[in-house]
């Protein structure tokens, strides 16, 4: 990725033209966090980056197995599944190491008018920046991401029926060496191909569980943080395909191993540069902006969930003892907590909110914690509970939902998320996750026929 990305739709083509390719690919995300796109040949995109393109909108009408929704009102066989205008976004060109250098181009939803698409996730993070910039900062996110790896295919899995997995390695190895090294071209693929993709790794290493790794993508502005998120998850994938190696983001595979999270570390800055969390005279050098925005997020958190959990899958990850947060709780340094205040210097200061997983859509989730966190600010929130020391998971404090639909229940009715988020956006996303919960209560598990077939 250069140092000078394109500003503007000319530039973009310039520099496409420049690379001498005959197609170039595209792709914007779902509601879901999936990355879909298609290749144009590189005439197309000479139209398409100056005028937008069509792309079919049923990717906000299906779900992640391409099965439409029957409850929602954007789209659907009541509208005949139109072309939505896309935009694609200049300074997003990339060149896919992994595809021979091809460049790559990502997009977001504009109505017909060209005003931003509501339920569109990279719109949305688009607003949430604006609210805080509304009230004077600049916000900035590093994610983290730990996966699980198997020496699998997608033939591979579709015969087995995804019973009967081989992990990349056995054991456990937290911060192994050993098993770095066993498997150093994969490992080596990741942090060097994705980093000329521009997506920087700052720290890769094996987790506590067989085959499972974590990665810190380094910090960025938050659209940006948002973009490497989507970015190195289909990135880990496509990288992965090529190693013989399945990459599985999915919150918890596994009842009997931790689950994978997608943490999230963020800052804000004042316009004069000053990190406007830092207090170097505060016990905890949390300045009052700090808490009021670790208080906003306390206050919404039981609100927003399903923006950080978004499957039936999210909420088997959130059980205690397994190094995910229940509980709307914060901390100094403690990783029991929900939201791990690290008091650092100036430079360092920040905010972990834990209770993502692997699976959230890095552009909801960003913008559900910086939303939450900026009405903290505005609505000047206190900070009234007292920052757990020692074992989160016994603290006298509200247990977040159990499950989605109670989590998107509480969602569809804030009034909070609403003034946030904005209704056109919650309605839709509440639907997506309504659907979610249903096609999962109507499917019959192995669980269900193992304990039920032949006793009953």
């Amino acid at each position: 990725m250069s140092t000078e990305q394109p500003d503007s739709p000319q530039a973009a083509l310039a520099a496409v033209r420049g690379t001498g390719a005959k197609r170039v690919k595209v792709a914007i995300t779902d509601i879901d966090g999936v990355l879909r796109g298609k290749y144009i040949h590189v005439d197309k995109f000479a139209s398409a980056v100056i005028d937008g393109l069509g792309f079919c909108d049923v990717v906000f009408g299906w779900d992640s197995a391409d099965e439409c929704y029957d409850n929602i009102r954007y789209t659907g066989w009541h509208t005949g599944y139109p072309d939505a205008q896309v935009r694609l976004i200049p300074e997003s060109f990339r060149r896919l190491p992994w595809e021979d250098g091809i460049p790559f181009f990502l997009g977001e939803f504009v109505t017909g008018d060209g005003q931003p698409l509501p339920i569109c996730p990279r719109q949305l993070l688009r607003r949430i920046i604006g609210y805080g910039q509304s009230l004077g900062y600049k916000a900035r996110f590093g994610l983290e991401f730990e996966w699980f790896n198997f020496r699998e295919t997608p033939d591979s899995l579709a015969e087995k029926d995804f019973a009967n997995l081989k992990p990349l390695t056995p054991g456990m190895f937290g911060y192994s060496v050993l098993r770095s090294s066993q498997n150093h071209a994969y490992f080596g693929a990741l942090m060097d191909e994705l980093g000329e993709f521009g997506v920087p790794i700052e720290g890769l290493h094996t987790e506590t569980g067989p085959g499972v790794y974590e990665a810190a993508l380094q910090h960025a502005p938050a659209l940006e943080a948002a973009d490497r998120g989507v970015l190195f998850k289909s990135g880990t994938k496509e990288i992965g395909y090529r190693h013989g190696v399945i990459a599985s983001f999915m919150a918890k595979w596994n009842s009997a191993l931790p689950g994978c999270s997608g943490h999230m570390h963020q800052s804000l800055w004042s316009a004069d540069g000053d990190n406007a969390f830092f207090d170097a005279s505060h016990p905890q050098r949390m300045s009052d902006t700090f808490r009021h925005y670790v208080a906003g997020q306390m206050r919404l958190l039981p609100e927003i969930l399903p923006l950080l959990a978004p499957t039936i899958n999210s909420y088997k990850r959130l059980v205690e003892g397994m190094w995910a947060p229940t509980r709307v709780t914060w901390g100094v340094d403690n990783r029991t907590v929900a939201l791990r205040v690290i008091a650092g210097t100036q430079k360092s200061t920040r905010l972990e909110t834990r209770v993502g997983g692997a699976d959230l859509n890095p552009y909801l989730a960003i913008a559900a914690a910086l939303g939450a966190g900026l009405y903290g600010i505005e609505h000047r929130l206190p900070l009234e509970a007292a920052p757990i020391v020692g074992n989160g998971y016994e603290a006298e404090a509200r247990r977040l939902p159990r499950d989605l639909p109670r989590a998107t229940d509480a969602l569809h009715a804030s009034r909070a998320a609403r003034e946030i988020f904005g209704n056109d956006f919650v309605e839709h996303f509440a639907a997506s996750r309504h659907w979610e919960a249903r096609a999962f209560q109507q499917a019959v598990t192995d669980w269900e026929l193992r304990r039920y077939f032949e006793i009953i």
